[in-house]
Protein backbone atom coordinates (compact mmCIF):
# COMPACT_ATOMS: atom_id res chain seq x y z
CA UNK A 1 0.00 0.00 0.00
CA UNK A 2 1.76 3.62 -0.94
CA UNK A 3 2.15 5.61 1.98
CA UNK A 4 3.68 9.26 1.98
CA UNK A 5 7.57 9.26 1.98
CA UNK A 6 8.73 9.08 5.96
CA UNK A 7 12.04 10.88 6.69
CA UNK A 8 14.94 8.72 7.92
CA UNK A 9 15.46 9.20 11.66
CA UNK A 10 19.27 8.66 11.53
CA UNK A 11 19.08 11.14 8.53
CA UNK A 12 17.08 13.58 10.01
CA UNK A 13 19.42 13.75 13.17
CA UNK A 14 22.26 14.31 11.67
CA UNK A 15 20.75 17.27 9.65
CA UNK A 16 19.30 18.57 12.40
CA UNK A 17 23.16 18.02 14.35
CA UNK A 18 24.51 20.27 12.07
CA UNK A 19 22.00 23.09 11.79
CA UNK A 20 22.26 23.26 15.26
CA UNK A 21 26.30 23.36 15.61
CA UNK A 22 25.87 25.73 13.25
CA UNK A 23 23.05 28.12 15.56
CA UNK A 24 25.21 27.51 18.61
CA UNK A 25 28.77 28.21 17.65
CA UNK A 26 30.22 28.35 21.11
CA UNK A 27 28.77 25.05 22.36
CA UNK A 28 30.75 21.69 21.00
CA UNK A 29 29.97 17.74 20.86
CA UNK A 30 26.37 18.40 19.57
CA UNK A 31 24.77 15.73 19.35
CA UNK A 32 20.59 14.72 17.88
CA UNK A 33 18.96 11.48 18.93
CA UNK A 34 15.80 9.95 19.38
CA UNK A 35 14.43 11.54 16.46
CA UNK A 36 10.39 11.03 16.13
CA UNK A 37 9.29 11.39 12.82
CA UNK A 38 5.81 12.17 11.74
CA UNK A 39 3.42 9.25 10.92
CA UNK A 40 3.25 10.07 7.82
CA UNK A 41 4.52 13.43 5.38
CA UNK A 42 1.99 15.74 4.48
CA UNK A 43 -1.20 15.43 6.85
CA UNK A 44 -0.29 18.48 8.25
CA UNK A 45 2.92 20.52 9.22
CA UNK A 46 5.42 17.80 9.78
CA UNK A 47 6.49 17.48 13.34
CA UNK A 48 9.67 16.39 14.89
CA UNK A 49 10.20 15.34 18.44
CA UNK A 50 13.90 15.38 19.09
CA UNK A 51 16.93 15.37 22.09
CA UNK A 52 19.47 17.65 21.76
CA UNK A 53 23.16 17.37 23.76
CA UNK A 54 26.04 20.00 24.15
CA UNK A 55 28.60 21.26 25.88
CA UNK A 56 29.80 24.37 26.75
CA UNK A 57 31.20 26.81 29.16
CA UNK A 58 28.74 25.64 31.88
CA UNK A 59 29.16 21.73 31.09
CA UNK A 60 26.87 19.38 29.56
CA UNK A 61 23.30 20.27 28.66
CA UNK A 62 20.43 17.79 27.40
CA UNK A 63 17.26 19.51 26.21
CA UNK A 64 14.07 18.17 24.14
CA UNK A 65 13.52 20.26 20.93
CA UNK A 66 10.74 20.38 18.45
CA UNK A 67 10.63 21.50 14.89
CA UNK A 68 7.49 22.14 13.02
CA UNK A 69 8.23 21.70 8.80
CA UNK A 70 6.47 22.93 6.23
CA UNK A 71 4.93 19.60 4.72
CA UNK A 72 6.43 18.95 1.60
CA UNK A 73 3.50 16.20 0.57
CA UNK A 74 -0.27 16.04 0.16
CA UNK A 75 -1.25 19.38 1.51
CA UNK A 76 -4.39 19.63 3.88
CA UNK A 77 -4.44 23.83 3.78
CA UNK A 78 -3.82 25.71 0.09
CA UNK A 79 -1.10 27.37 1.73
CA UNK A 80 1.16 27.10 4.81
CA UNK A 81 3.66 30.32 6.21
CA UNK A 82 5.71 28.90 8.62
CA UNK A 83 7.35 31.89 9.08
CA UNK A 84 4.13 33.54 10.39
CA UNK A 85 3.28 31.11 12.74
CA UNK A 86 7.11 31.71 14.27
CA UNK A 87 6.33 35.21 14.75
CA UNK A 88 2.90 34.83 16.25
CA UNK A 89 4.25 32.12 18.72
CA UNK A 90 7.31 34.38 19.26
CA UNK A 91 5.69 37.65 19.82
CA UNK A 92 2.91 35.77 22.48
CA UNK A 93 5.73 34.05 24.24
CA UNK A 94 7.81 37.40 24.62
CA UNK A 95 4.64 39.71 25.25
CA UNK A 96 1.44 37.95 27.16
CA UNK A 97 0.64 35.54 29.49
CA UNK A 98 -0.56 32.86 26.94
CA UNK A 99 1.80 29.50 27.52
CA UNK A 100 3.66 28.57 24.49
CA UNK A 101 6.67 26.69 23.55
CA UNK A 102 10.04 28.92 23.51
CA UNK A 103 10.56 29.17 19.79
CA UNK A 104 14.41 29.34 19.23
CA UNK A 105 14.95 29.40 15.54
CA UNK A 106 13.45 29.86 12.01
CA UNK A 107 15.24 28.45 9.14
CA UNK A 108 13.56 29.35 5.70
CA UNK A 109 16.88 27.88 3.30
CA UNK A 110 15.02 24.25 2.42
CA UNK A 111 18.40 22.89 1.77
CA UNK A 112 18.27 21.93 5.25
CA UNK A 113 15.18 19.50 5.57
CA UNK A 114 13.27 20.00 2.28
CA UNK A 115 11.60 22.82 3.57
CA UNK A 116 11.27 25.74 5.71
CA UNK A 117 11.14 25.35 9.66
CA UNK A 118 11.19 26.27 12.89
CA UNK A 119 12.91 24.92 16.28
CA UNK A 120 10.86 25.29 19.77
CA UNK A 121 11.09 23.65 23.01
CA UNK A 122 9.78 20.08 23.90
CA UNK A 123 6.76 21.30 26.86
CA UNK A 124 6.46 18.22 28.75
CA UNK A 125 3.20 16.89 29.47
CA UNK A 126 -0.01 15.45 28.25
CA UNK A 127 -2.62 15.93 25.43
CA UNK A 128 -6.10 15.38 25.23
CA UNK A 129 -5.99 12.67 22.39
CA UNK A 130 -7.92 12.45 18.75
CA UNK A 131 -7.63 9.43 17.14
CA UNK A 132 -8.86 7.83 19.64
CA UNK A 133 -11.03 10.59 21.20
CA UNK A 134 -10.09 11.60 24.78
CA UNK A 135 -13.91 10.70 25.61
CA UNK A 136 -12.90 6.90 24.41
CA UNK A 137 -9.55 6.06 25.35
CA UNK A 138 -6.19 7.34 26.99
CA UNK A 139 -5.22 9.29 30.15
CA UNK A 140 -8.29 11.38 30.38
CA UNK A 141 -10.82 8.16 30.48
CA UNK A 142 -8.54 7.89 33.48
CA UNK A 143 -8.19 10.42 35.41
CA UNK A 144 -10.67 12.17 38.35
CA UNK A 145 -14.20 13.57 36.80
CA UNK A 146 -12.51 16.81 39.06
CA UNK A 147 -9.41 16.97 36.53
CA UNK A 148 -11.19 16.80 33.37
CA UNK A 149 -13.03 19.85 35.03
CA UNK A 150 -9.78 21.72 35.86
CA UNK A 151 -8.50 21.08 32.73
CA UNK A 152 -11.36 21.92 30.46
CA UNK A 153 -11.75 25.35 32.50
CA UNK A 154 -7.84 25.98 32.30
CA UNK A 155 -7.75 25.74 28.90
CA UNK A 156 -10.92 27.73 28.36
CA UNK A 157 -9.16 30.73 30.74
CA UNK A 158 -6.19 30.48 28.16
CA UNK A 159 -8.58 30.74 25.76
CA UNK A 160 -10.41 33.99 26.47
CA UNK A 161 -6.61 35.31 27.58
CA UNK A 162 -5.82 34.98 23.49
CA UNK A 163 -9.07 37.29 23.02
CA UNK A 164 -8.04 39.94 25.52
CA UNK A 165 -5.18 40.30 23.91
CA UNK A 166 -4.43 43.60 21.99
CA UNK A 167 -3.39 42.19 18.47
CA UNK A 168 -2.50 45.90 17.01
CA UNK A 169 0.01 46.42 19.82
CA UNK A 170 1.28 42.60 18.75
CA UNK A 171 2.03 43.77 15.70
CA UNK A 172 -0.47 41.15 14.55
CA UNK A 173 -1.12 43.27 11.09
CA UNK A 174 0.58 40.58 9.25
CA UNK A 175 -2.00 38.42 9.57
CA UNK A 176 -4.46 40.56 7.50
CA UNK A 177 -5.20 39.12 4.29
CA UNK A 178 -5.88 42.04 2.11
CA UNK A 179 -6.42 39.73 -1.18
CA UNK A 180 -9.55 38.62 0.86
CA UNK A 181 -11.04 41.55 1.33
CA UNK A 182 -11.52 43.66 4.79
CA UNK A 183 -10.38 41.67 8.14
CA UNK A 184 -12.33 39.80 10.26
CA UNK A 185 -15.92 37.56 8.83
CA UNK A 186 -15.64 38.88 5.14
CA UNK A 187 -11.84 37.78 4.97
CA UNK A 188 -12.84 34.48 6.26
CA UNK A 189 -15.74 33.93 4.19
CA UNK A 190 -13.55 34.77 1.30
CA UNK A 191 -10.36 32.78 2.19
CA UNK A 192 -12.53 29.29 3.00
CA UNK A 193 -14.53 30.11 -0.70
CA UNK A 194 -10.76 29.88 -2.26
CA UNK A 195 -10.11 27.01 0.33
CA UNK A 196 -13.44 25.54 -1.39
CA UNK A 197 -12.87 25.80 -4.66
CA UNK A 198 -9.40 24.56 -4.30
CA UNK A 199 -10.79 21.63 -2.29
CA UNK A 200 -13.47 19.96 -3.91
CA UNK A 201 -12.17 19.88 -7.62
CA UNK A 202 -14.40 18.32 -10.08
CA UNK A 203 -16.62 16.95 -6.65
CA UNK A 204 -19.68 18.78 -5.46
CA UNK A 205 -20.24 18.90 -1.45
CA UNK A 206 -23.83 19.23 -0.99
CA UNK A 207 -23.73 19.60 2.87
CA UNK A 208 -20.89 21.73 2.80
CA UNK A 209 -22.40 23.98 -0.11
CA UNK A 210 -25.86 23.59 2.03
CA UNK A 211 -24.32 25.48 5.12
CA UNK A 212 -21.58 28.35 2.80
CA UNK A 213 -25.14 29.81 1.47
CA UNK A 214 -26.31 29.89 4.84
CA UNK A 215 -23.50 31.49 5.75
CA UNK A 216 -23.86 34.39 3.35
CA UNK A 217 -27.07 34.83 3.52
CA UNK A 218 -26.83 35.07 7.78
CA UNK A 219 -23.83 37.34 8.66
CA UNK A 220 -23.99 38.82 11.92
CA UNK A 221 -24.85 42.53 12.03
CA UNK A 222 -22.27 43.26 13.69
CA UNK A 223 -18.62 41.52 14.72
CA UNK A 224 -15.78 42.21 17.51
CA UNK A 225 -12.06 41.97 15.76
CA UNK A 226 -9.56 39.84 17.65
CA UNK A 227 -7.01 37.29 17.73
CA UNK A 228 -8.09 34.08 17.07
CA UNK A 229 -6.34 31.03 17.78
CA UNK A 230 -8.15 28.99 14.64
CA UNK A 231 -7.68 25.55 15.43
CA UNK A 232 -8.59 25.68 19.56
CA UNK A 233 -9.58 23.05 21.43
CA UNK A 234 -8.14 20.76 24.45
CA UNK A 235 -6.44 18.77 21.72
CA UNK A 236 -3.80 21.24 20.63
CA UNK A 237 -2.95 22.00 24.18
CA UNK A 238 -0.48 20.75 26.41
CA UNK A 239 -1.87 20.01 30.49
CA UNK A 240 0.01 18.40 33.58
CA UNK A 241 -1.84 17.95 36.43
CA UNK A 242 -5.23 20.30 35.02
CA UNK A 243 -3.10 23.38 34.42
CA UNK A 244 -2.53 24.32 30.11
CA UNK A 245 1.45 24.32 30.46
CA UNK A 246 1.12 25.04 26.25
CA UNK A 247 -0.81 26.38 23.24
CA UNK A 248 0.09 24.44 20.05
CA UNK A 249 -1.11 24.53 16.10
CA UNK A 250 -1.17 28.34 15.02
CA UNK A 251 -1.85 27.15 11.75
CA UNK A 252 -5.06 28.51 11.22
CA UNK A 253 -4.26 31.57 13.47
CA UNK A 254 -6.36 34.51 12.24
CA UNK A 255 -7.96 37.70 12.35
CA UNK A 256 -11.68 37.25 12.99
CA UNK A 257 -14.27 37.60 15.57
CA UNK A 258 -13.06 35.46 18.71
CA UNK A 259 -16.82 33.71 19.32
CA UNK A 260 -15.22 31.61 16.34
CA UNK A 261 -12.48 30.45 18.49
CA UNK A 262 -15.57 29.15 20.99
CA UNK A 263 -17.45 27.51 18.81
CA UNK A 264 -14.77 25.72 16.91
CA UNK A 265 -13.83 24.74 20.55
CA UNK A 266 -17.82 23.19 21.40
CA UNK A 267 -17.55 22.08 17.79
CA UNK A 268 -14.81 19.85 17.97
CA UNK A 269 -15.53 17.98 21.43
CA UNK A 270 -18.90 17.32 20.15
CA UNK A 271 -17.57 15.92 16.64
CA UNK A 272 -15.48 13.64 20.01
CA UNK A 273 -18.07 12.27 21.80
CA UNK A 274 -21.98 13.04 20.16
CA UNK A 275 -20.08 12.47 16.78
CA UNK A 276 -18.75 9.08 17.36
CA UNK A 277 -21.03 8.18 19.55
CA UNK A 278 -19.70 8.47 22.84
CA UNK A 279 -20.98 10.22 25.64
CA UNK A 280 -19.10 12.98 26.80
CA UNK A 281 -17.32 12.02 29.87
CA UNK A 282 -18.47 12.74 34.06
CA UNK A 283 -16.74 15.41 35.03
CA UNK A 284 -16.69 17.63 31.27
CA UNK A 285 -18.92 20.72 31.82
CA UNK A 286 -21.68 21.17 29.60
CA UNK A 287 -22.24 23.70 26.95
CA UNK A 288 -24.43 25.87 28.44
CA UNK A 289 -22.12 26.60 31.00
CA UNK A 290 -18.76 26.67 29.24
CA UNK A 291 -20.43 29.65 27.26
CA UNK A 292 -21.10 31.21 30.75
CA UNK A 293 -17.58 31.14 32.00
CA UNK A 294 -16.40 32.24 28.59
CA UNK A 295 -18.62 35.40 28.70
CA UNK A 296 -17.48 36.34 31.99
CA UNK A 297 -14.03 35.83 31.26
CA UNK A 298 -14.53 37.67 28.37
CA UNK A 299 -16.91 40.00 29.09
CA UNK A 300 -18.68 39.99 25.91
CA UNK A 301 -21.90 37.75 25.15
CA UNK A 302 -21.69 35.00 22.49
CA UNK A 303 -24.73 35.96 20.69
CA UNK A 304 -23.50 34.90 17.31
CA UNK A 305 -22.42 31.37 18.88
CA UNK A 306 -25.03 29.43 16.14
CA UNK A 307 -24.07 30.93 13.37
CA UNK A 308 -19.84 30.77 14.44
CA UNK A 309 -20.73 27.04 15.08
CA UNK A 310 -22.25 26.46 11.85
CA UNK A 311 -18.99 27.93 10.26
CA UNK A 312 -16.66 25.70 12.46
CA UNK A 313 -18.52 22.38 10.65
CA UNK A 314 -18.16 24.25 7.20
CA UNK A 315 -14.29 25.01 7.59
CA UNK A 316 -13.99 21.50 9.06
CA UNK A 317 -15.97 19.95 6.44
CA UNK A 318 -13.66 21.36 3.62
CA UNK A 319 -10.79 20.28 5.39
CA UNK A 320 -12.05 16.75 5.71
CA UNK A 321 -12.59 17.03 1.97
CA UNK A 322 -8.46 17.27 1.48
CA UNK A 323 -8.01 14.37 4.28
CA UNK A 324 -10.68 12.15 2.54
CA UNK A 325 -8.91 12.76 -1.10
CA UNK A 326 -5.27 12.51 0.26
CA UNK A 327 -6.32 8.92 2.06
CA UNK A 328 -7.61 8.03 -1.84
CA UNK A 329 -4.42 9.46 -3.20
CA UNK A 330 -2.14 6.71 -0.75
CA UNK A 331 -4.13 4.43 -0.89
CA UNK A 332 -5.84 4.16 2.72
CA UNK A 333 -9.71 4.22 0.85
CA UNK A 334 -10.75 3.01 -2.51
CA UNK A 335 -11.06 5.13 -5.19
CA UNK A 336 -15.08 5.01 -4.32
CA UNK A 337 -15.49 5.93 -0.90
CA UNK A 338 -17.65 8.34 0.19
CA UNK A 339 -15.61 9.88 2.89
CA UNK A 340 -14.84 13.05 1.14
CA UNK A 341 -18.78 14.36 1.52
CA UNK A 342 -20.28 11.61 3.85
CA UNK A 343 -18.42 11.62 7.30
CA UNK A 344 -18.53 13.03 11.29
CA UNK A 345 -17.96 16.35 10.21
CA UNK A 346 -20.86 16.80 7.54
CA UNK A 347 -23.01 14.62 9.72
CA UNK A 348 -23.11 17.06 12.24
CA UNK A 349 -23.06 20.00 10.04
CA UNK A 350 -26.42 18.37 8.73
CA UNK A 351 -27.75 18.69 12.43
CA UNK A 352 -26.48 22.20 12.98
CA UNK A 353 -28.27 22.99 9.72
CA UNK A 354 -31.75 21.49 11.04
CA UNK A 355 -31.25 23.02 14.51
CA UNK A 356 -31.55 26.72 12.35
Amino acid sequence: MPIPKQRDPGVTALQLGRYLERKMPHCHDVLVGHVTPPEATGFSTDTLIFNAAWRDGDGNHKRGMVARVRPTGYAVFPEYDIALQYNVVKALGAHTDVPVPKVYWLEEDESVLGAPFYVMDKVEGRIPGDNPSYHAAGWVTEIEPAERAALWWDGLDVLARIHRLDWKQLGFELLDRKQFGAPGLEQQLNYYAHYFEWAKRDRDNPIAATAFDWLKRNRPASTHLGLCWGDSRIGNMIFKDGRCMAVLDWEMVTLGDPIQDLAWWLFLDRHHSEGIGMPRLEGFPSRAETVARYEQLTGRRADSLHYYEIFAGFRFAVIMMRVAQMMVEYEVLPPDSDLETNNIVTQLLDRLLEES
